[in-house]
Parts: structure tokens; sequence; C-alpha cells
């Protein structure tokens, strides 16, 4: 017996798998350092990790990223290569570029630059994305030895825009492209929601908003930053709600930030956000996409289903497929072990599985076979079962709509209308806001907790109005789409939505002792399964806001992003709808006001919001066969 063990632990693969990541690099790939000219002559510093054995030939993985391809130097190795360790280990020749105004790359740094359409490759001065990944591909199979003509690119949150940016116009070697988590419009997603402005991103501008005079291999930006961080605050409600209105931001922090000037000079969405929307130019896509997101991202879930989405409908013969799994930003490229969000566990390797079942098939497939990926149209995770589903299409036409009727006496209804003259009202005071989540945090940039955190603490609150059903008799699975079309009034003239959908768990749910502490509760337990906010004022357009009248019914659509959601026997579907998030969403004056980031603080007031029994949520899927509920 122990001979065996002694054999199996001494043989190569085994050594292998026991290799920290850094030595494994070391071992088997070389690296060099370039910079790449672009047709403007600006150069980008690109780091190339191409494995030893020159036997054969590789393809080539890339990540263009704002956020460093450090370490810089030719004797400091990447810990791991690529999207995950199995595709290191199958061989390719990854490379990692600083995007043009960021670290070691020359040129000047543009936030989500506008694509340039039907952009001429020939022509010196059309500089967008696209282009600055066309020519580093073009360099790339013209001066890389032992590639073998395709390219794949990957990345995540801010690279993941980088990735899906190069799809237009695509370099004719550019075989596979996975925007992770990706922005697609920074007024939808990351920054702003539906218009309303993020203020959990407040700290991070010092990141985006200062340009470094030449190539540097040190941050440039750490002191600003610290402006936030230096403080301390143990509780990021009361520091926010102490800092006071937006332009308190500006005098206090980021004067000199021209990415905060640019948001606070662009309130509405005029033409600076449209020409930074990328959808509309994903068209006439030609190579083979898989676009992958997680149920629980706080910062970037807009942005992976309408990247798909667009791509599905303008480019219907074209290889798109789409991995939404149960993971917070960025999740599927880490693995703990077992996958929770907050106090929610999902399952153990979800991770991995991805990784080695999903993501490398795509790679693989398309990048070194030169054929299409075995994978399903939408590889989709069911938050509420806690499985994979596969569908042919997304969302799936199998699954049927749901309708949520608000009715008297907090109660849901599914696919049964209400009484339209219920009206159910609440008192929105800025000064005093709903809390985001139950617990309290510092500054947390991009919080993700909350994305499944307990609702029992809001659905307490009188400025909070709920309405559950009678507990399931069967399981329903909710898919899809969602819009809450409200009809409301207020004593006001501007207000925000948030509207919430919830997993009302049982009473007799027994703790995750294993996985949550002690203090956690799971019988009745209020599970946040998705929500959005929207900003009153772009009821009728996001370009022209408007104020509304008080006291004048008015119809309000919001549109929240997809789920695949089943809400299992006996647990109870609950719908909260509010007016403040704080202080991940900013606050909302409720008084209308040209530009939100130049209110004053006398501009901040109380008002009475109404809600009426005519509102109805729309559910893109669902079991429309008759749901019964217990009575």
């Amino acid at each position: 017996m122990k001979k065996l063990f002694l054999l199996f632990a001494f043989s190569p693969l085994w050594a292998i798998a026991q290799m920290p990541d850094s030595v494994y690099v070391r071992k088997f790939y070389d690296k060099s350092e370039v910079t790449i000219p672009m047709r403007d002559g600006v150069k980008l510093f690109t780091t190339i990790y191409a494995p030893k054995d020159k036997s054969k030939t590789y393809p080539i993985l890339m990540q263009r990223t704002c956020y460093s391809v450090e370490p810089y130097g030719l004797d400091k190795y990447e810990k791991s290569l690529g999207p995950s360790k199995y595709l290191m280990q199958d061989g390719f020749i990854f490379v990692y570029q600083d995007v043009r105004g960021r670290w070691m790359s020359e040129g000047e740094f543009n936030n989500m630059t506008p694509n340039i359409p039907g952009n001429d490759r020939k022509n010196k001065t059309a500089i967008d994305e696209a282009s600055d990944t066309w020519d580093t591909i073009d360099w790339l199979i013209k001066n890389v030895k032992g590639n073998n003509g395709r390219v794949g690119q990957w990345g995540i949150s801010y690279p993941g825009f980088y990735t899906a940016a190069a799809i237009p116009d695509a370099h004719p070697a550019l075989k596979a492209s996975s925007p992770q988590a990706p922005i697609s419009d920074f007024f939808f997603d990351d920054f702003h929601h539906q218009g309303a402005y993020l203020q959990s991103y407040t700290a991070a501008f010092a990141v985006f908003g200062y340009q470094h005079d030449k190539p540097t291999a040190k941050s440039w930006y750490d002191d600003k930053i610290m402006r936030f961080y230096n403080q301390q605050p143990k509780d990021g409600y009361e520091f926010n709600l102490q800092l006071g209105s937006l332009k308190n931001v500006t005098e206090k922090y980021h004067k000199d930030n021209f990415f905060w000037q640019q948001i606070i000079d662009h309130p509405n969405y005029d033409d600076f956000w449209q020409k930074r929307n990328l959808l509309p130019h994903l068209t006439n896509v030609k190579h083979s996409i898989m676009t992958v997101g997680g149920w629980f991202d706080a910062e970037d879930l807009y942005g992976p289903l309408h990247i798909y989405k667009r791509i599905e409908n303008t480019s219907p013969s074209t290889y798109n497929t789409i991995v939404m799994g149960p993971w917070s930003h960025g999740d599927w490229a880490r693995e703990r072990g077992f996958q929770q969000v907050n106090h929610i566990y999902f399952g153990d390797s979800i991770s991995t599985f991805y990784q080695r079942e999903i993501e490398r098939n795509f790679f693989n497939s398309t990048l070194r076979e030169g054929a299409q990926p075995k994978l399903p149209e939408a590889y989709m995770f069911d938050c509420g079962l806690k499985v994979w589903k596969q569908y042919s299409e997304w969302p799936p036409k199998e699954i049927q709509p749901f309708k949520l009727y608000f009715g008297e006496n907090g109660k849901l209804s599914i696919n049964q209308p209400t009484k339209a003259e219920g009206v159910f009202e609440y008192t929105s005071d800025p000064a005093k806001p709903v809390p985001y989540t139950s617990q309290v945090e510092g500054l947390v940039f991009t919080p993700r907790r909350f994305m499944s955190d307990d609702q029992r603490e809001a659905s307490r609150r009188p400025d909070v109005i709920t309405f559950q059903t009678e507990p399931l008799t069967e399981d329903a699975t909710l898919a899809g789409e969602i819009m809450a079309k409200l009809k409301v009034s207020m004593t006001g003239t501007d207000a925000d939505f948030i509207v919430k959908l919830i997993d009302v768990y049982p009473n007799d749910t027994p703790n995750d002792t294993k996985h949550n502490p002690a203090n956690i509760i799971m019988g009745g337990y209020q599970q946040l399964v998705r929500h959005e906010t929207f900003r009153g004022r772009f009821r009728n357009s996001y370009e022209k806001p408007e104020p509304f009248k008080p006291n004048e019914i008015t119809e309000v659509n919001v549109p929240l992003q997809d789920i695949l959601h089943t809400f299992k026997k006996d647990h109870r579907v609950m719908v909260q709808i509010h007016s403040t998030w704080f202080p991940y969403i900013d606050r909302n004056p409720q008084k209308y006001v040209d530009n939100i980031y130049k209110a004053n603080e006398e501009d901040f007031i109380k008002s009475t919001i109404k809600v009426y029994g005519s509102s109805v949520m729309e559910i893109g899927g669902g079991q429309k066969a008759k749901i019964e509920l217990k009575k």
C-alpha cells in the first residue's frame, strides 16, 4: 500500500497538481514583455506567457485591463494564468495588456471609450477599444511564435467591458470572446441603476478619475482613495448620512476628479452617456460568444443579460451562449469549496463545475479544435432549487408568465387580479432613509451580501409597503424579465421607487448551522431574490426628466433584471416597495431639482407616496398553470 502511495505521490500529474500556481507558471511558461504600437503611434504595454514546450502550436488567450498586468519585470511571474487553472494546464499563450492611459501603457485613459461605428481600420485617428484590440491581435498573430492563428479573450467587470467592446468589427483571428460581468452602459449598470447613482461607489472614483503623466508601475491614485478610508467609519450608513447632499462629495473629495465631474455634469441620459452605450454596436457578430454573470452581482447584472440578448437579436446565426450562476461579482473565477451569498448556501464546488465543464469546453473547442462548443444556449442556475438548468433559449418559452397583484391587508395574489380601488401609502423621509442591508457595514465599495439579505427589518418599517401570498401548495418557477407597472401619486414632485421580489421561508425552516452563525434564524427568513431602483423623473424619458404633479396618479414602470428562481412549496412570494435604499443608492430630494448631484440640503423633503391597487408586477416566465395557495 505504501509503495502504491509513493508511486502516485511522485507521479508527474500528482506533482503538478500540488505545485503552487506561481511555481507551475515558472516551470511551464516563458514570460516576455513588449510594447505594441497602435495605429496612432501609442504603445500599449503587454505581457506574454508562452508554453516552454515548443513542439506544438497554441491558441492565444488575452485579457485587456485598466487594473494593471502586474507583476512587472521578466523575473516576476503571475501566480496563475488565464481564467482558470484548467486552461492554464491545458496550455495557451496567455496575453495581458494595460489599456491606453493606464499603468505601463502610453496614451490617455477614457472611461467606457465610445465605439466608432464601422471603424475603418486604416483610419489612423479613429481610436476605440475595438481598434486597439484589433491592432494588438494583428501584432500578436504576426510576432508571437508558436501561435495557431486563433485568438480568444475574456475579462471580468471592467475587463469584461473591454472584452465586449472588442466584439464589433473584430479581427478575423478573434474566434472566441467571453465577456464576464461586463459593463454595457454606465447609466444603467455599475455606477448607476436606471439613472440613480450608486452612492456606495463614491470612494471608488479615485481609481477611474485621474490621469498619469507617463507609464508607471506604481499607483498614482492611492492617496485619493485614502481620503475616504483613512476615516475608517464603522457605520457606512451614518457616515454617508452625515456627509449630506452629493454636492458635499464634490467639495470634500472629488473636485479634481475628471470622472466625477463627468457624472455630475451629465445627470441625464444625454449624448455623453448614449455614446458610451455599447449595445447598439453589437451587430453582425461572427465569432463565438459566451457571456457570464452572477444572479447576485450588485455591480454588473444588467450588462451580461443585455449583451447576450442584443447579440441574440442582431446576430441569430452566431454561436451565442449565456451562463448565469449563484455568484456575486466575479465569484465564478474563484473556488472557496462552497458557494454562499450572505446567509444563503447554494452548494459545493459550483465554480469548479463552471470552470471545468463550461468555460474550459468553450475555449478549448473554439480555439484549439476550431469547433463549436457543445454547450446549451443558456446554462442557468435555479437559485430556489439550487440546481443547474439548461435551456435552448433565454428567456425560456416553456415557462409561462406570472402576474402578481397587490391587495388589501398586504395580500399578494398570483394571476388573480385584485380590486383596483385599493390604495397603499407610506411617508418617505430622506433624513431617515431605509437601509439597504439589515447589517451594519463600514464603507463597503460594491456591497455584495445584501443581494440575498433578510428583509424582515425592512418589512417592519412604516416607510416600506409589503405584500405577500399565502404559502404555496406547489413549487412555482419564475423565470425571465420582470416589469413592475406601478400607479402612484405623491405630495412631492420627484421620487425613487425600489421594488423587491422576496422568497419567504416557512417558519419551521431549520437553521443552517454549518454555514451560518447561530444568531441567523432561517425560519421566516425573507430572502431578497431580485430588486431594482428606478428614478421616477425618468418615467417618460431618460434623456428628458420631468417632475411629478403633486397628488396626480401617474404610471411608473420599473424594469427589474431577469431571474430564475423556484419558490418552493410552503414558501411565500413577497413584494416590497419603498423610495430610499441608503447608502447603496443616493437619496432623491423628493422635490424636483434639475441636478440631484447639486441639490441643497433644503431641497430634501418628506413625501407621502401612494401606490394604487391597479398596479401589477409581470414576470416573463413562470408556471401559469393555476397556482394554489393555502387558505
